[in-house]
């Protein structure tokens, strides 16, 4: 089995973890107790974890996944994950990498304990370069966490940050091997509620969460930095990425004194401040969702729905300062943003950044069609955790494949064959898998074709020109052939396709 780690298995590794996480979020989230009981331990590192796949590059593949983790790092076991890749990124092989991750994510936390990720690294470390080995033995140090930890002990659950190491470590046994190790579900003994009432309803001693990158600095000035930090409140966590970026987390109740003292260690950015019990006093209201889309139509399905829009102009291309403008103006301090277009997503990522920085939470959910955007807002939640929401939105959107008709305007060579001026091509995930004599006959076999893979809902939003009875059509049609689907058609009135069809 392979140890050293190169630039591919880093890749596959990362792609397995964050499904491995995604799959047992529920799970971390629910038996979270240390260090606080707010239940999101499986969200923060799922959301780190997919930070750092988003950042991978094949040309330096350890650093640009720990850099990604670092910038995209949620909580303690967020931060924290992200020193296992750095570890991982400074050494070529595993064994090497466990013992440097452990190093430094013992060094970042202010007051060390057993039972935690930082247990759970120890063993997996000591247990060689063998994949299988090292996950067999994160997990046996994970059973072993409920009789370190009093808090674990009382709730009668492992620890959630530990059992999230040993599941990414499992994910690389899946990477290098081909096969997914077989565990046991961790049972919940308490109710989700109950462990979650400390930190909805305010923290005892300190009522705010500030997170920051640090930069400009020197070890000295955060070693300084821990002892300030320690002294203010808990949950003191500064983590490096091994380049001169450290992410800040400390639990306080003085936030000014918090950024000061990052002041006076470097240059302090993307400063996040939160109150456990209520939204950023300067903000109106929480929460929003904002999507890009275009032509009048759209945007008022997308607003119907709840959400905000920034409705484009067609042939024009959205600027930063426009999408910016946008986030601002839905006056929330978390902002999910959807660009309904694979083209933006690099322009949104920096404009969540900049958003960041002035203390505003933006975290962009990828989507390529109007489809996806609004599959996601359908099970949007404002009742739910935030970050669960933007989970629960980003896999909607995933499960949604998206068709689309065009009408040929020349001669022209396809993937499936010559098509004709006037011919109506079939595209499904940006290639042409059909051509059609006509948008009837074309809406028909795109949407059965769709459906060869399966799917329970199919969407159709009629362009500006298309005839008002495609949709009557397609939808009697779908009926008759797959009674078990469910077709909604509106008038989505955009000038680009005919037809837009979307397949959850």
């Amino acid at each position: 089995m392979p140890t050293t780690l190169d630039h591919a298995l880093l890749r596959r590794w990362a792609e397995a973890a964050v499904a491995g996480l995604e799959a047992r979020r529920a799970e971390l989230d629910g038996i979270n107790v240390f260090p606080v009981a707010d239940a999101d331990t499986g969200t923060n590192m799922l959301l780190t974890m997919q930070a750092a796949l988003a950042a991978f590059d094949p040309a330096e593949p350890g650093p640009s996944l720990a850099r990604g983790a670092l910038r995209g790092a949620r909580g303690n076991s967020g931060t924290l994950l992200s020193q296992v890749l750095r570890g991982i990124a400074e050494e070529a092989e595993l064994g090497a990498g466990l013992r440097r991750a452990l190093t430094h994510a013992t060094a970042a936390v202010a007051e060390p304990r057993a039972g935690t990720i930082l247990s759970v690294l120890e063993a997996a470390a000591e247990a060689g370069d063998d994949p299988r080995a090292v996950a067999d033995a994160a997990h046996v140090a994970v059973g072993r966490t409920t009789g370190q930890l009093a808090e674990l002990s009382r709730a009668g659950v492992v620890d959630a940050g530990g059992l999230g190491v040993a599941v990414v470590l499992d994910a690389l046994v899946t990477a290098s091997s081909g096969e997914a190790p077989v565990r046991e579900p961790t049972r919940v003994v308490r109710p989700r509620a109950a462990l979650t009432t400390a930190r909805e309803t305010g923290s005892a001693e300190y009522d705010h969460e500030v997170m920051y990158l640090l930069d400009r600095t020197s070890e000295e000035a955060v070693t300084r930095l821990r002892t300030v930090l320690a002294a203010l409140g808990d949950s003191v966590v500064v983590v490096g990425d091994g380049t001169g970026t450290w992410n800040v987390h400390v639990h306080c109740s003085d936030v000014g004194a918090a950024i000061e003292a990052g002041v006076e260690a470097g240059r302090p950015h993307r400063i996040t401040v939160l109150r456990f019990d209520s939204a950023t006093a300067r903000f109106r209201r929480p929460r929003a969702v904002l999507l890009v889309v275009s032509g009048p139509d759209v945007a008022g399905l997308v607003r119907a729905a709840g959400a905000d829009v920034l409705e484009a102009r067609t042939g024009h291309t959205v600027t930063g300062r426009q999408l910016l403008a946008a986030v601002e103006e839905t006056g929330a301090a978390h902002v999910t943003v959807m660009t309904c277009d694979a083209t933006l997503f690099g322009l949104a990522a920096r404009v969540a950044a900049e958003a960041r920085d002035a203390g505003r939470e933006v975290v962009v959910v990828p989507t390529t069609s109007v489809s996806q955007g609004l599959a996601a807002l359908a099970v949007h939640d404002l009742d739910r955790n935030a970050a669960d929401d933007v989970v629960a939105m980003a896999e909607a959107a995933a499960g949604t494949r998206t068709g689309a008709l065009v009408v040929a305007e020349a001669e022209a060579l396809t993937w499936v064959g010559r098509c004709a001026p006037g011919e109506v091509l079939g595209m499904s995930e940006g290639e042409v898998v059909l051509i059609a004599p006509d948008l009837s006959v074309g809406a028909l076999w795109l949407a059965h074709r769709m459906l060869t893979a399966g799917g329970e809902l199919v969407t159709a939003l009629l362009g500006a020109d298309a005839p008002a009875d495609l949709g009557e059509r397609l939808e009697e049609d779908l009926r008759r052939t797959h009674p078990e689907v469910d077709v909604v058609v509106y008038r989505g009135g955009q000038v680009d396709f005919p037809l837009v069809v979307g397949v959850e």
